[in-house]
């Protein structure tokens, strides 16, 4: 294998994980709000994203190529994670996440209205399931494959 297949095989595990970002946002526009720790799953993919870009314009170097591993393994624990919550096999976030703006323009009662209309999205029950799977489900098994390909770019030898 040469440097350019290591280097493509890195490249196609930062598009996946900008797929499977795009994707969240595009569920997000269609009206699935997301909870906490949907919002908090997207960052490590934002690492891999930009190791991705870095591999593609620096060359596959491993530190780079760890980056990417480590924006994907870090995919999979938070989303793990996530999908634990969602079965009740353990305990989520006590935090949970609302919209309310212009803070410093309110009365003491009209804040409490808007904190009475702001939508609560808890992390322990899904806003979608298909086929008993949830997206957290689905984001934990697509960001191990991912994983597994920056594995595979790392594990390459130069030719």
């Amino acid at each position: 294998m040469t440097e350019h297949d290591q280097r493509m095989i890195a490249v196609f595990a930062g598009l996946g994980s900008l797929l499977l970002l795009a994707a969240a946002f595009a569920f997000q526009a269609a009206g699935y709000a997301p909870c906490e720790l949907c919002i908090l799953q997207r960052w490590p993919h934002v690492l891999a994203i930009v190791a991705g870009i870095a591999v593609w314009r620096l060359g596959a170097r491993r530190w780079l190529l760890w980056l990417g591993l480590l924006g994907a393994a870090g995919a999979v624990a938070i989303a793990t994670y996530h999908s634990g919550v969602e079965w009740g096999w353990w305990q989520g976030p006590t935090a949970c996440s609302g919209g309310v703006g212009n803070l410093t323009q309110l009365s003491t009662e009209d804040l409490m209205k808007q904190l009475q209309a702001a939508p609560v999205v808890r992390c322990d029950e899904p806003a979608l399931k298909i086929l008993g799977v949830t997206m957290a489900n689905m984001n934990a098994l697509a960001s191990a494959v991912l994983a597994l390909i920056w594995i595979a770019a790392l594990r390459m030898r130069r030719a």
